[in-house]
């Protein structure tokens, strides 16, 4: 069956969401979250061989970097938006799977888009995609998450690869007026396209990642996938045992779906 079209985007800007196969987590540790904003940097702000300037490839007015998926605020330029977001996963996969020594996809699929036509909307999308770190409950605060844009609107803070071209939004809403907008939290039943939303979790990622690492002595939680049998198993059943669900499990370890529920 074809693959169904992208809707084109009136504006040319899009909602882009990027996510690990199978649920699982696409950034491991801090480096991997620069790795991912510099291969995002060369396509907004690239250079030749010589650090000369060249057009850019998109524009991106937001994004938040999740364990195991992407967010995107992004205009397309003349090239379209497929080639730009293309590029990263691409590169991104090449470092994951060297680093890692993990094989295969590391992406689910291609990456999904939506249309955004107005300003309202647009605006919708700068609260939303900032205030995901605080609707997973991995932190209280838009400005207290490290990986998002928001420390390039934030004067207090500074961001180490900016990425983003803040003076489009700013000069169409002020600094303060996006803030006390971005910090007003929107409701959970707002309909805006996301990856499959999962029941109520027992136990948090973030517990549990931080449980599955004490366990396996502060290994990486991705390796799980290439123990042992038996030493893998009894880990998995550990994790159940601790209230994640075969989900979950299966996100933050890669160890499929099936395995995962045969384990008693």
């Amino acid at each position: 069956m074809p693959r169904k079209q992208r809707e084109k985007s009136g504006t040319g800007i899009y909602h882009v969401m990027m996510r690990g196969i199978n649920h699982q987590d696409i950034f491991e540790d801090k480096g991997d979250y620069w790795k991912f904003l510099k291969l995002l940097r060369m396509q907004t702000h690239p250079e030749d061989n010589t650090g000369k300037p060249l057009p850019a490839h998109c524009i991106v007015y937001a994004y938040c970097l999740m364990s195991n998926h992407v967010h995107l605020l992004v205009r397309e330029l003349e090239e379209g938006l497929v080639p730009p977001i293309k590029s990263i996963a691409i590169s991104y996969a090449q470092y994951f799977n060297y680093k890692y020594e993990h094989s295969g996809q590391v992406f689910q699929d291609r990456f999904k888009s939506e249309p955004v036509n107005d300003m309202a909307y647009f605006l919708t999308l700068m609260r939303y995609i900032h205030q995901n770190p605080v609707a997973a409950g991995i932190t209280s605060t838009v400005g207290s998450y490290t990986w998002s844009s928001w420390c390039e609107y934030d004067e207090t803070k500074t961001c180490a690869v900016p990425v983003c071209t803040t003076q489009h939004v700013l000069g169409r809403i002020t600094g303060k007026e996006l803030a006390e907008l971005v910090n007003d939290l929107l409701p959970k039943a707002l309909n805006i396209l996301d990856f499959d939303n999962e029941m109520e979790q027992r136990v948090s990622d973030e517990k549990l990642r931080q449980y599955l690492s004490e366990i396996m002595g502060g290994a990486s939680v991705s390796t799980l996938q290439h123990y042992e049998k038996e030493e893998r198993n009894c880990i998995i059943k550990q994790l159940k045992d601790y209230g994640a669900s075969i989900r979950q499990i299966s996100r933050l370890t890669g160890v499929s779906f099936g395995i995962i529920r045969n384990i008693q």
